[in-house]
């Protein structure tokens, strides 16, 4: 293979994988152009935020409370070595509102409820549900897709503030019964430092951000997946890993915009 043939292969994929991202953004602001017709349908957005959010809530709060556990006992054997153990409340709060609480309740959104509107999608697909509907003059985006994106990015911010609520109730479980820190420096350190807007705010703008990827990348894969059951399994596998790294990386980006400046 000479470099001529590796230009033109190098070319060709570039192409085609900048034909993908092209369809993709297609099929998102097609997506928020038909939200204004979904937002009539209430009950169908309150069943999504049921299917999506509450049935979700099991795994965030184990894991917020593991993850709670953890980092009280990390911290608290980093921090006995400087003597400045009173500071974990501090360290806890912000760690979970700013960084953990976003970041791995999207990651386990996109594991459990991304998988299954990806599935959900592509199995309606496989059962010609959705070229049924378009027969019938009904558009499958405003119908069955708008719903679910707005039940989902209504569902990470909540279920990312519970992430950090029941991780902070975790830390001063570890800390304050276990350890022996004083509960009253644990929360006072904690009202007094943690700002609302900044730190618990952006964290909430961490969520949503997320929370739309995640809906939007779990609806795409189902809705341009194989109309197969293999094509359904890979489109699911795609929903997770393709959730994840722009999760990550945005939350590199958006932590570099929140907080860059005091």
């Amino acid at each position: 293979m000479n470099a001529l043939d590796r230009l033109q292969r190098l070319g060709a994929f570039a192409l085609e994988h900048l034909r993908g991202w092209g369809h993709a953004a297609y099929f998102f602001f097609d997506l928020l152009r038909v939200l204004p017709q979904s937002l009539r349908r209430f009950g169908l957005i309150v069943d999504q935020i049921y299917a999506i959010g509450n049935r979700s809530l099991i795994i965030i709060c184990a894991s917020g409370l593991a993850v709670g556990f953890v980092l009280a006992l990390q911290m608290y054997y980093a921090l006995v070595t400087f003597g400045a153990t009173e500071t974990m409340g501090l360290i806890v709060n912000l760690a979970l509102v700013r960084e953990l609480g976003p970041v791995v309740a999207a990651l386990l959104f996109a594991g459990r409820a991304g998988t299954s509107l990806t599935a959900e999608i592509g199995l309606m697909k496989a059962g010609e549900q959705i070229s049924a509907m378009e027969l019938m003059a009904i558009d499958p985006r405003a119908r069955v897709l708008a719903p679910r994106f707005i039940g989902g990015i209504i569902s990470l911010p909540i279920l990312a503030i519970l992430f950090s609520a029941v991780g902070i109730i975790g830390a001063w479980i570890v800390a304050v019964l276990l350890i022996g820190v004083d509960s009253g420096n644990f929360w006072s350190i904690m009202q007094t430092r943690v700002d609302v807007l900044r730190d618990v705010g952006n964290g909430v703008v961490k969520a949503f951000v997320f929370g739309v990827i995640c809906t939007v990348v779990a609806l795409y894969q189902g809705y341009e997946t194989e109309a197969t059951p293999e094509g359904v399994a890979y489109a699911t596998t795609r929903t997770v890993v393709i959730s994840s790294l722009w999760v990550l990386g945005m939350d590199f980006v958006l932590t570099a915009l929140m907080f860059s400046t005091p």
